[in-house]
């Protein structure tokens, strides 16, 4: 496949004679290859990509779920798609050379809880997968950018009582689990790169567009967290932004924290509720467990965030929780009247299905819940 013309390159005369060498400018007829594209991140960041005039390869394994993805995607967006298995790395080479991009936003993971249940898979994808795309990317005549998706899971159980210090991007990182342990893995490979590179920590990312699909697993792991646990939030369409943004910023080699406005710094107890009444189904899910001021250990991964070196950077922050949450309740529309009929139903179902129902003891203990459903979740 070839490469679309060099427009926006410009050239550096060698002062021994030499041929010169190519280098990419902020912005340029390069395409941009998202990795993992067609999850809530990924299509969200091709979409953005796209609509700002940027020529995109989108690149995500070759499964029935994915297909009907892209066909959506093509409909609306000239999109290149390539079908790629990233835990191969001899089909990684072929990619990145074929593809010779400007940048790479590398999304694709394998997160909680499935990484849980798939521990070797998810080293496989979340670390093997990114060395593989680091050596290739810096094996080009004119190495790319690299975009690294990360998480605020690298610092480990945060306890909410042990003072009201925020996580900014110089927190000492702690995995206390296999997720952030890959990230930190991936951060340290992107580091010790010679690429010129970005890496963004991700809060919870969340949608207005309504999930009816989200399976009992997702509410299951929702409801096993602490509900005074500190989360901060941010909307999908504000993290596709700041991964543009990350692909042209002149802040590079430099780790950002990518979380919503103060408005999104709410506790684990509260986004629930407040996400199921915006379709209807207002109390249906199960009372959770507060966490034990007095075990720092038995919190899980998540807490607010200092984001105003990133929003100085990226210039990412547009939408606000409540909003979030208002156009939630108004792209259900009509269909919040028949879930509702249906709550009563759905609560009963989920109080049975309460990570907590057969626990004894008061306080949350996700880690050890996390455990018996899905398997080991420590970082060895």
């Amino acid at each position: 496949m070839g490469r679309w013309p060099n427009v926006g390159e410009r050239h550096q005369e060698d002062p021994n004679g030499r041929a010169p060498r190519r280098c990419k400018c902020a912005v340029t007829t390069d395409p941009v290859l998202v990795t993992g594209a067609f999850g809530l991140v990924g299509t969200a960041v091709v979409r953005q990509l796209v609509e700002e005039g940027r020529r995109v390869v989108a690149t995500d394994l070759d499964v029935p779920k994915n297909q009907p993805k892209a066909h959506r995607l093509l409909r609306s967006y000239q999109v290149e798609v390539r079908w790629a298995d990233l835990t191969d790395a001899g089909a990684v080479d072929t990619l990145v050379k074929d593809v010779d991009p400007g940048a790479i936003v590398h999304l694709a993971a394998v997160i909680p809880p499935a990484c849980y249940a798939h521990r070797n898979l998810a080293r496989m994808v979340n670390v093997e997968a990114t060395n593989s795309l680091v050596r290739a990317a810096s094996a080009l005549s004119s190495p790319p950018r690299f975009v690294l998706a990360s998480s605020v899971a690298v610092y480990g159980s945060r306890n909410p009582h042990r003072g009201d210090a925020v996580l900014t991007a110089t927190t000492p990182v702690d995995p206390c689990d296999l997720y952030g342990a890959h990230k930190v893995a991936a951060e340290q490979a992107v580091k010790s790169s010679d690429l010129d590179w970005v890496i963004l920590r991700l809060g919870g990312v969340m949608t207005p567009e309504p999930r009816l699909e989200v399976g009992p697993d997702v509410v299951y792991f929702e409801g096993l967290l602490p509900v005074d646990g500190r989360i901060q939030t941010v909307d999908v369409r504000d993290v596709a932004l700041a991964f543009d943004k990350a692909t042209t910023t002149d802040a590079t080699k430099e780790v950002f924290l990518i979380g919503g406005d103060e408005s999104h710094r709410v506790v684990q107890g509260a986004l629930g509720p407040a996400l199921a009444g915006a379709i209807g189904l207002g109390g249906v899910l199960p009372p959770g467990r507060p966490g034990d001021p007095d075990r720092d250990a038995d919190w899980f991964a998540t807490d607010w965030m200092d984001t105003t070196r990133a929003q100085q950077a990226l210039s990412f922050q547009h939408h606000s929780l409540p909003d979030m949450v208002a156009e939630t309740r108004d792209h259900i529309g009509w269909r919040r009247w028949p879930l509702m009929t249906v709550a009563p139903l759905m609560r009963v179902y989920l109080s049975s299905r309460s990570p907590y129902r057969h626990h004894g003891g008061g306080y949350a203990d996700p880690w050890r819940v996390i455990s018996r459903k899905w398997g080991d979740p420590s970082p060895g």
